[in-house]
Formats: C-alpha cells, sequence, structure tokens
C-alpha cells in the first residue's frame, strides 16, 4: 500500500498540494494547446493564400515562356536556361512556438540577376525569369509554413494527450484521494469525540 494514502493530516495536505498543482498543469496544456492551435490556423490560411498566388504565377510564368519559345526559339531558351545558377543561398533557422521548433527560412535575392545579355533576348524572357523567381520565393515561404504547420499539429497532438491525461486520469484520482483522506480524518475525529464522551461519563458516574 502507498503510504501517501495513509489517512493523516500530513498526506491530506499532499493529496490537495498535487491535486492543486495537476488542475495548474491542466490548465497551462489546455492554454498551450489553444495557443498552437490559433498558430496552426492561422499557417493553414496563409498556405492556402500562397499556393493561390504559386498557382497564378505559375500560370503568368509559363504564358511568358511560351511567347519567349515562339519569339526566339526554344533551342535559345534552352540554351539561356543552362546558364542559371543552382540556388545555394538557402538557409534554415528555427524560431520557438510554445515549445516547439518551427523553421525559418531565408534565401539571398540578391543573386536572381540575369545570366543572359538583353540585347539578345526579348521581354517576354524577361518576365517569365521575374514569374519563376516570384514562384521559387512564394515556394520556399510555402515549404516553411506547411512544415510548421506539421510541427504544430503533432505538437499539439501531445499536448492533448497530457491534457486528457490530466483531466480524465490525474485530477479525478487526486480529487477522490483528498475525499478518502477527509472522511477516514473525520470518522477518526468523530470516534476520538465519541470515545472521550465515553470516558467523561465514566468519571463523572465514578
Amino acid at each position: 500500500m502507498d503510504p501517501n494514502t495513509f489517512p493523516t493530516k500530513g498526506n491530506l495536505i499532499l493529496a490537495k498540494n498535487s491535486l492543486a498543482l495537476s488542475r495548474q498543469g491542466y490548465e497551462l496544456m489546455d492554454k498551450k494547446r489553444n495557443i498552437l492551435i490559433r498558430e496552426m490556423m492561422n499557417l493553414v490560411d496563409q498556405a492556402k493564400d500562397i499556393q493561390g498566388q504559386i498557382d497564378e504565377t505559375f500560370r503568368t510564368a509559363y504564358a511568358a515562356l511560351q511567347r519567349a519559345n515562339m519569339e526566339m526559339g526554344i533551342a535559345f531558351v534552352d540554351q539561356i536556361s543552362h546558364t542559371v545558377p543552382i540556388e545555394d543561398s538557402i538557409r534554415i533557422k528555427t524560431r520557438s512556438v510554445m515549445g516547439t521548433e518551427i523553421p525559418l527560412v531565408e534565401y539571398d535575392k540578391s543573386g536572381n540577376v540575369p545570366t543572359y545579355a538583353y540585347y539578345s533576348t526579348k521581354m517576354s524572357l524577361d518576365e517569365a525569369k521575374a514569374a519563376f523567381e516570384r514562384v521559387k520565393e512564394l515556394s520556399i515561404k510555402l515549404s516553411m509554413i506547411e512544415n510548421s504547420a506539421i510541427r504544430l499539429a503533432s505538437n499539439i497532438k501531445k499536448t492533448q494527450k497530457r491534457a486528457n491525461a490530466l483531466k480524465n486520469i490525474t485530477i479525478p484520482k487526486f480529487e477522490a484521494l483528498t475525499k478518502d483522506i477527509s472522511n477516514a480524518l473525520e470518522e477518526k475525529e468523530r470516534e476520538e469525540f465519541t470515545r472521550l464522551k465515553v470516558i467523561k461519563r465514566m468519571k463523572q458516574g465514578a
């Protein structure tokens, strides 16, 4: 038998303290879960908005690329495409939201200078390049937001599990223990009071 369940005043104080801490812990978990849910829903809204922008920008980019292919020839445009450097300026940092590490993606836009001569190309190629650069920027942002939402969802699940454990197991356990110890102590006090009354009556009768 757990000695902390013995009906003593010390154990009653311990049980009440544990109950208060459990309730406080549940409130904190509940607040944390609500904050994380709000943050995630905000990210979901952002992701939808950015996905819409990407779709629209892709259409613009492909239309401009099609014009460039027609005006300058597919072979020449393909030749220019091989001069575009590989993107290697992306950097990933993190920030914490209620203990959840979510990514912050950064990249250097200064490398987005044309790799072809203006005099030998058409404006449609410039428009296509600008649109595809915008698609890249939006895709980087979308990947950061989607990754953040996934991590937040995972933490929400863990937080919900802990909150449920406190609400459905820990708090009822200490509520029952507090009640049982209180009832046992009250019963002891009544027995002691009755015993003292009997002793007093016996003394008076002596």
